[in-house]
């Protein structure tokens, strides 16, 4: 078993709390069957927020979904000029069997600007 990264990103229209819960909840929940886990599966889960979003931690969706045990975290990325707003991204340390290359990174609505490179 290894360890692997999972990375995903969506965007909001708004900074708004009910927004940001339903985007984490989707992108957690696509994260999660994607890659076929369980959140036994998780080491733990850190989340970020561009510097424009602060209306709810994106957190309690993943503790919403059952996410109880695993460690999770929130912080504000750098407020770069031009960056794109409204953006609530994660990092899941995850334990796979999958390789590297077999991993689901996932970029939903307008954060597939982000990796186009990857985005589905």
């Amino acid at each position: 078993m290894a360890v692997r990264a999972v990375r995903g990103a969506t965007q909001i229209d708004a900074d708004d709390r009910d927004q940001i819960l339903e985007a984490t909840t989707e992108l957690v929940t696509e994260v999660m069957a994607r890659n076929a886990l369980s959140t036994d599966d998780v080491i733990s889960v850190i989340f970020t927020v561009t510097p424009d979003l602060t209306a709810e931690f994106p957190a309690l969706a993943a503790r919403k979904l059952g996410f109880h045990e695993v460690p999770l975290l929130c912080a504000t990325e750098i407020g770069v000029p031009r960056a794109l707003p409204r953006v609530i991204r994660l990092m899941a340390h995850i334990e796979t069997d999958r390789p590297r290359a077999d991993v689901q990174h996932v970029y939903l609505r307008g954060a597939t600007a982000l990796r186009l490179d990857i985005a589905q």
